[in-house]
């Protein structure tokens, strides 16, 4: 069974827990906890290559992240791709065959605020890019009707679901409705699609428990893990340059032995 088959058979019962990466050690660290497969966070791969997140990281980055990642990691690789790599369907399609080419097993592409009908149009050229080269990934595509405000608020889980449709036709496997938290809402949102639903971890989200008995296919951390872990090194590192204590900086680390047997030769 290649990567793709099984990343796409996980989606099809039970639910998938995500836990997004952002470089090749935090997707070998997320694996050794049992990570059934792995996605990174456009957020937290941006921040570890130096640049801010939303659309300015060059493919080439993007492109190197992978092939450490899937260098690093036996499991099955979803690569966040935001709005595609590129500003053609044609540009995004040629960005994703790349992508597939090192093993990728998945991806998100997003609609953002763009029409439905731009992100239709991009995942029809990626399918049909790869059934030239005999390539196949499992498409998440991600509608930011809630993060982003795009309708009235009674009426986003409604547009989601229409997005959903035409999402599908188009050839998705995933839908991912960004920043949809309410328990009605998402039963209906599994109700109205044959897409694997994607939930974002947020605040307030119920466990992930209860979204599995409602249908859920898959949850994922989104760029929370990431967050934390500047948060924390934030404290650490503010505190050693203000006072120059040892002490708290080496009180709370992963022994250097556990973290570097992780790793790869």
């Amino acid at each position: 069974m290649t990567k793709t088959a099984d990343f796409r058979r996980m989606h099809q019962s039970g639910i998938l827990l995500l836990a997004n990466a952002w470089d090749a050690g935090s997707a070998r660290l997320v694996e050794s906890l049992g990570g059934r497969a792995v996605a990174t966070t456009s957020a937290g791969v941006a921040w570890a290559w130096g640049y801010k997140d939303g659309h300015t990281l060059p493919l080439e980055r993007l492109l190197q992240t992978a092939s450490a990642i899937t260098r690093a990691i036996e499991v099955p690789l979803s690569l966040d791709m935001e709005r595609g790599f590129g500003n053609t369907p044609e540009e995004v399609a040629a960005a994703v065959t790349s992508v597939a080419r090192l093993g990728v097993a998945g991806l998100n592409i997003e609609d953002a605020n763009l029409p439905p009908e731009n992100l239709v149009a991009r995942i029809k050229a990626i399918r049909a890019a790869l059934k030239r080269e005999g390539l196949d990934i499992f498409i998440n595509a991600r509608t930011d009707v809630y993060l982003r405000g795009l309708v009235p608020e009674g009426q986003r889980a409604a547009e989601c679901i229409r997005r959903a449709g035409l999402y599908e036709e188009a050839g998705a496997d995933g839908i991912f409705p960004a920043g949809m938290t309410d328990l009605g809402e998402i039963s209906a949102m599994v109700k109205g699609t044959r897409l694997a639903v994607n939930i974002m971890a947020r605040p307030t989200l119920a466990p992930a428990a209860e979204l599995e008995k409602l249908g859920v296919r898959r949850i994922t951390a989104g760029s929370a893990i990431p967050e934390a872990m500047y948060a924390h090194a934030a404290r650490l590192a503010g505190g050693f340059l203000k006072d120059g204590l040892s002490a708290p900086v080496t009180a709370e680390s992963m022994p250097y032995p556990q973290v570097n047997g992780l790793m790869k030769a």
